[in-house]
């Protein structure tokens, strides 16, 4: 499976569209052949999140095609195997973006759909032990659930081929939507905090 893929500050806007089209050219296939559009729903930041979805809209409508939103935690989860995970992005702003999951194969059973929290406010991770944990928010806060893991991934970030794995049986049963009605997958609302808020936290002014 091909990918294209590097860590760019300002979201790559200038990148997407040409990796597509050099993909494409790789696969040796014409843009008729495709099936479906996917991409990295969120959660996320906001900037890239409307980035993905916007640049995936375009090519589903302009290519007359169903369109799919991947959850990067259950992409982020996929790649740890098979078993119980707990999949963390660090959220920034004190907080973390996190989902649990069983691995089955290719196909990912949701324990607990996403969510934003700060780590004093995590719930317990369900059915006790035996868990892997993945992704960033394990870089940001080590301590995590750390007495219910029995594993630990966290340089692990949610990947292109991870999405295409779990797309292709989905739009292959018709989860696919129309290009206008696809949406990122925020989990939060807010994009910063005020300066009353980043003080309560002991931040600066």
């Amino acid at each position: 499976m091909r990918e294209r893929g590097a860590d760019i500050a300002n979201g790559g806007s200038t990148q997407l569209l040409p990796w597509f089209q050099e993909l494409i050219a790789e696969a040796g296939i014409s843009l008729s052949a495709l099936d479906g559009i996917a991409f990295g729903a969120g959660p996320g930041g906001f900037t890239g999140l409307r980035l993905a979805c916007g640049l995936a809209q375009g090519l589903a409508l302009g290519l007359d095609l169903p369109l799919l939103g991947v959850c990067g935690l259950e992409a982020l989860a996929l790649q740890t195997g098979p078993g119980r995970v707990v999949a963390a992005i660090d959220a920034r702003m004190g907080e973390i973006y996190y989902g649990f999951y069983a691995v089955h194969g290719e196909d990912i059973e949701i324990l607990g759909a996403p969510a934003c929290a700060a780590p004093a406010k995590l719930p317990l991770l369900p059915q006790g032990q035996g868990w892997t944990g993945c992704g960033d928010g394990f870089l940001a806060y080590p301590d995590l659930w750390r007495a219910e893991l029995a594993a630990r991934h966290d340089k692990l970030f949610p990947t292109a081929a991870a999405v295409v794995r779990l797309a292709g049986p989905r739009l292959s049963r018709g989860e696919g939507v129309d290009a206008a009605l696809a949406a990122p997958l925020y989990v939060r609302d807010k994009v910063a905090l005020t300066t009353a808020e980043r003080l309560a936290r002991g931040g600066l002014r």
